[in-house]
This record gives structure tokens, C-alpha cells and sequence, in this order.
């Protein structure tokens, strides 16, 4: 009974460590994918308030526009805001209830072997009182353990249910399940406010860069008076800029002589001027340094929010969520199922050692002590025989 219990308890202190483990990093997983969806939220947030400070020659967005990027703006950082709370908060609730649990289960299987151990000495040297005391210690320490085994039970019913239920939601996913309290949807308003925004701020910035473009670096020849017009702009046509979306914010595809948002600056690089104190070109080229650097900050913030049009596709259906679950069904769920059922046979283990245990003190201990009393019998016996025979 001794082995069985040892068994067990290996079985059980095993099991504990690996299922912990496995819970560990798959609540670290669920964790780094909302972090890194709340990361990307924020960049997107920045990129739109980048986008509203940008100026070509004191040219800005309209003003409705950039009203309209705030309003984007703050619900972006409180869907971040929410989504990286309630993770948070959930895993960490989580994370404390297991170490509970681990701290429980290895001081039971701690217990319940010194239990086995000093409960075998005691009979061997038949101390009877001590063998009583901890028979009464003992059942209500099974007692306790097969209530255990019961919520193990259920906890691994409930790791099963729950990988069953990751499986269904990634197939007919709802609009509201127990799974959002731990990996939450953003908000699908949210999301196609925020796509349809993003597209209007990037094709209103590339029209403004093309405006420019047009109107003051490739005239021809303009007259000094034009002031801040003129620097003595010259030599081949600036190209301009390709707009990936048309005005009704459809895609768009490049015309012929455009350059693409991810290239143009390294080609307008050969465009750009030598300038004097004043700011007025001395050699050949369509833009000055400084129209260069600012033209430069529209594209690279115009390049930014389109590069976000994937995510944000996948943020209206809520593919972040989908991929979450896919993954932890497929790499994590057997590795659960099975550590929580070896937590389970484990104490079934223990406590029917134990329980075997127990039975077998009080016998040996009733046998033991009706051994010293046949013992004491037999000699008061021979006592009385030798008595007599010297009377006779």
C-alpha cells in the first residue's frame, strides 16, 4: 500500500507540474496575442494623429477630417484600453487560482505520504494509540482527497468542454460567449469605423501629397511673385504619387508613371535641390530639402495606415481571436487534457492507498494486540500449571 501510495503521489505531483505548466504558457499565449493586437491598435491610433499634424507649404487636412480622426482615435485607445484589461485581468485571476491549487495539491501529496509512512511504524511498533489517532486523521484526509478527485473531475470535464468550445466558436463564432472573458472581440463598429476612417485619412493625405505635386513642384517657370510658390523649381517632372484607394474608398491601382507609397521617397531622393540661404533652388530639381522632409513624413504616415488594412480586416471578423483558439486547440488542449486526468488518477491513487491503508492499521493493530493478550494468557496459564504441580 506504501508503493501504491508512493505511485500515486508521483503520479500526482507529476501531473500537477505538467498541467500547471500547460496552463502557464497557454494563458501566455492568450496574453501576447491580445498584446500584440493592443500594440497594433495604439501604432494605428498614432499613425492617425501623426496624419493630422502633417502639413505640405501650411496645407493640412480639412478640419473635418481630423475631427473625425480624434472621434477614431478615442475609441481606439479604449478598445486597446478594455481589450488589454480584461485579459489581464482574467489571467491573472486564473493564474492565481492554479497556483492555489498547486500549492494544495503538493502539500497533500506531502501529507498523505508522511501519513502512509509513520502510520506503517506505528503498527509495526504498536503504538496503538498513535495508530488510532492518525486512522481518524487519515479518514477525514480521504474524505477530503476523494471530494478532490470530484473536482478534478469536473475541472477536466471542464478543459475538455472548454477545447471543445474554442473549436465551435472558431467554426460559428457568437456575439457573446463565456470565451470573451478571456480573449475579448474589439468591438465590430469599432473595427469598420476604424477601416473606413484609416482608408479616408490615406487617401486624403496621398491627394494632398499629389496636390502639391501638381500645383507647386512640377510648374513650369513660375514667376518669383508667386512666392511661396516659387524656389526656382526646374528640371523633370516630379512623379506622382500612387493613391491605392479611388474617392469612393475602393481599391485603387497605379497608373502608369505613379510611384508606389513604399518606394516614392527613395525615388523623389533624385528630385530634391541644392538650395541657397533663401530657400530658392541653384541647381536643377522639384523639391526643395525641407518640401522633401515633409513630403517624406506624408508618405511614410500614408504607408502606415495602408499597411494596417490586412489587420484591420481581420479585427472586424475577429480573425485575431480565431487564430488564438486554433492554435491552442491544436497545441494545447491535448497537453491540458491529459496532465488534469493524470492529477485525477493520481489522487485515486492516494486515497485508495490510504483508504487500504487505514483498514490494514486497525487490523494489524486488533491482531497485535490480541497477540499480547494470548501471550499474557498463556503464561498466567503456566503460571497457575507450575503452582499446582509443586502443591502436589
Amino acid at each position: 500500500m506504501i508503493i501504491t501510495g508512493l505511485v500515486g503521489c508521483i503520479v500526482l505531483y507529476t501531473g500537477q507540474a505538467k498541467f500547471h505548466s500547460s496552463t502557464t504558457k497557454t494563458l501566455d499565449y492568450v496574453v501576447s496575442q491580445a498584446d500584440t493586437t493592443v500594440e497594433s491598435l495604439r501604432n494605428l491610433s498614432g499613425y492617425l494623429g501623426a496624419a493630422k499634424r502633417i502639413g505640405l507649404d501650411s496645407i493640412f487636412l480639412p478640419s473635418d477630417v481630423q475631427s473625425n480622426i480624434d472621434t477614431t482615435i478615442t475609441k481606439l485607445n479604449s478598445a486597446a484600453t478594455k481589450l488589454s484589461n480584461t485579459t489581464e485581468k482574467n489571467s491573472n485571476r486564473i493564474d492565481d487560482g492554479l497556483d492555489s491549487v498547486r500549492l494544495a495539491l503538493i502539500v497533500l501529496a506531502a501529507v498523505m505520504l508522511c501519513l502512509a509512512f509513520l502510520g506503517f511504524l506505528f503498527s509495526i511498533l504498536g503504538m496503538q494509540a498513535c495508530v488510532y489517532f492518525l486512522v481518524v486523521i487519515g479518514w477525514i484526509l480521504v474524505a477530503g482527497t476523494f471530494i478532490l478527485c470530484g473536482v478534478f473531475l469536473l475541472l477536466h470535464n471542464v478543459v475538455a468542454d472548454a477545447c471543445v468550445s474554442m473549436d465551435e466558436w472558431v467554426q460559428h463564432p457568437t456575439a457573446h460567449t463565456a470565451l470573451d472573458d478571456l480573449l475579448p472581440c474589439v468591438d465590430n463598429a469599432t473595427a469598420q469605423e476604424t477601416s473606413s476612417r484609416t482608408k479616408d485619412t490615406t487617401y486624403k493625405l496621398v491627394s494632398m501629397v499629389d496636390k502639391v505635386t501638381n500645383n507647386i513642384s512640377n510648374l513650369n517657370n513660375p514667376p518669383p511673385q508667386l512666392g511661396p510658390l516659387y524656389f526656382n523649381q526646374s528640371g523633370p517632372l516630379l512623379p506622382v504619387l500612387c493613391n491605392p484607394y479611388n474617392a469612393d474608398l475602393t481599391d485603387r491601382k497605379c497608373a502608369l508613371g505613379e510611384v508606389e507609397l513604399q518606394n516614392a521617397t527613395q525615388v523623389w531622393k533624385s528630385y530634391v535641390c541644392e538650395v541657397n540661404t533663401a530657400g530658392i533652388c541653384i541647381t536643377p530639381g522639384r523639391l526643395t530639402p525641407i518640401f522633401y522632409d515633409q513630403m517624406e513624413a506624408a508618405v511614410n504616415v500614408s504607408y502606415g495606415l495602408y499597411t494596417y488594412g490586412p489587420f484591420l480586416v481581420d479585427l472586424q471578423d475577429c480573425t485575431f481571436v480565431r487564430d488564438t483558439f486554433t492554435d491552442i486547440s491544436n497545441r494545447n488542449c491535448p497537453g491540458l487534457r491529459k496532465h488534469s486526468s493524470w492529477i485525477y488518477i493520481g489522487l485515486v491513487m492516494v486515497s485508495a492507498a490510504v483508504m487500504l491503508s487505514l483498514i490494514f492499521w486497525v487490523i494489524y493493530a486488533r491482531e497485535r494486540r490480541h497477540r499480547v493478550y494470548t501471550k499474557q494468557f498463556m503464561a498466567g496459564r503456566t503460571g497457575e500449571f507450575q503452582v499446582q504441580d509443586k502443591g502436589a
